[in-house]
């Protein structure tokens, strides 16, 4: 099978929803070997910060000398960053030859009365023979959704499970209460384990502290209180935490806790697994860390950032970032979101950030029209109004063309949409 073939096949299972459960999942690796056995994991939850915090420990442990697998969701621009080692990329090739021998095993599981597997649990599949083949020494794992029914759950033991902050969302499959939520993201703790866990609003947290608890984990809290961020521009983001002094590459304030989540986890593997990482490698992986569209200086002439954020929790995020960067630009927004995000919130915490707003839509059945959106905007005036997301670049990029303001193009909103608007910029600048 090729590429555009085992793509097809992929995004074809699409219409197979998004079903929460373990059963299929682990029949689909039951009848290939069961791959993921072999093979030791950092499995990591949350609602933000999940990709970032899950970049800088692979970074970390490939500094170290691990082989280390990444999986994560969803991708910016290729379907190829949803599995890489040592930070490269699965080749074409091998997603065709891996998604062929997944396909026919499903072709098995239908014969038998089994139900088709969804999109995710396909690829999380293909991740496991993928990892496997390659024998990594850890493979840093991304819950897609939630995590108690998640399909990378389908795991044993992880040496660390890590939980990111959690936040409302996706409320229609893991509960309407923040407890419900982190009773679902802490589904991946499992019985005698370690568990890490970026500081949590109350609720969040009482429902993580019960649920190691019962597992009999050992809680560890990225302690926030000796971290102090001591420089940040569009360059990088220097910090302090425990006393020692990190770079990164990563811009945004808010990645300063994520790293803190990161080196705790590493010291944990440390502690209780026998990781032997130096402080120069933990210095050196923070520094290198790379993650596409989180607050992503894109370019600097004209100056555009691009950032994932796609929920309250994210905008919040996006916020504190930008506020530095109101008082020396004139910031020109362009925004897309789904429909079922709280757009109302998210516009009240970013609007005071913003001088003009471009309004567009993401590619998704579930996107907010970019009309409606324009219509909640309120205060900030909304220069242009496209439901194409290159159009709305375009358009923005002239914009700053025609202004006599020192202007930034910040493009926000969705997942969905960073990763087009992306690709249009950097083809516009070849």
């Amino acid at each position: 099978m090729n590429y555009a073939k085992a793509l097809e096949f992929i995004h074809s299972t699409y219409k197979f929803g998004s079903k929460l459960g373990l059963e299929n999942i682990k029949t689909l690796l039951d009848t290939l070997g069961n791959p993921q056995k072999n093979l030791k994991f950092v499995h990591v939850a949350g609602t933000n910060g999940k990709g970032s915090t899950s970049s800088m420990i692979s970074h970390i442990l490939i500094e170290a000398g691990y082989k280390t697998g990444l999986y994560t969701s969803p991708f910016i621009e290729t379907f190829n960053e949803r599995m890489r080692i040592d930070n490269v990329y699965i080749t074409d090739e091998e997603i065709g030859e891996l998604t062929e021998t997944v396909k026919e095993k499903i072709s098995w599981m239908l014969e038998q009365g089994y139900n088709h597997p969804t999109e995710f649990e396909v690829v999380t599949a293909i991740g496991m023979l993928y990892f496997a083949k390659h024998k990594c020494d850890v493979v840093v794992l991304e819950v897609g959704l939630g995590g108690r029914l998640d399909a990378t759950n389908a795991i044993d033991q992880p040496m660390v499970s890590v939980i990111t902050p959690i936040d409302m969302d996706h409320v229609e499959y893991l509960g309407d209460t923040i407890e419900k939520i982190a009773y679902e993201k802490a589904g991946i703790i499992k019985k005698d384990g370690i568990t890490v866990m970026h500081p949590q609003v109350s609720g969040a947290e009482l429902v993580i502290k019960e649920v190691c608890s019962v597992q009999n984990n050992n809680l560890i809290q990225a302690d926030f209180k000796s971290l102090k961020v001591l420089e940040t521009n569009l360059n990088h983001l220097v910090f302090e935490f425990k006393g020692n002094r990190y770079e990164l590459g990563l811009i945004a304030s808010y990645q300063a806790q994520n790293a803190a989540v990161a080196i705790e986890t590493i010291e944990a593997l440390k502690i209780y697994h026998g990781f032997d990482v130096s402080h120069e490698s933990l210095v050196e992986g923070l520094r290198k860390t790379t993650w596409l569209a989180r607050m992503e200086v894109v370019s600097r002439e004209p100056l555009i950032i691009i950032d994932g954020a796609h929920n309250l929790h994210g905008i919040k995020g996006l916020a504190t970032s930008l506020k530095p960067l109101k008082e020396q630009y004139h910031v020109i927004g362009v925004m897309g979101v789904l429909s079922d995000k709280d757009v109302e919130a998210m516009l009240h915490e970013i609007s005071p950030y913003l001088d003009e707003v471009i309004t567009t839509a993401p590619d998704n059945p579930r996107a907010l029209h970019a009309k409606e959106l324009s219509s909640r905007i309120g205060s900030v005036p909304v220069i242009g109004t496209f439901e194409n997301i290159e159009e709305a670049v375009d358009f923005g990029m002239e914009q700053m063309k025609l202004s006599e303001k020192k202007s930034l193009i910040v493009v926000f909103g969705s997942l969905y949409m960073v990763g087009s608007a992306r690709m249009r910029i950097m083809s516009l600048k070849q």
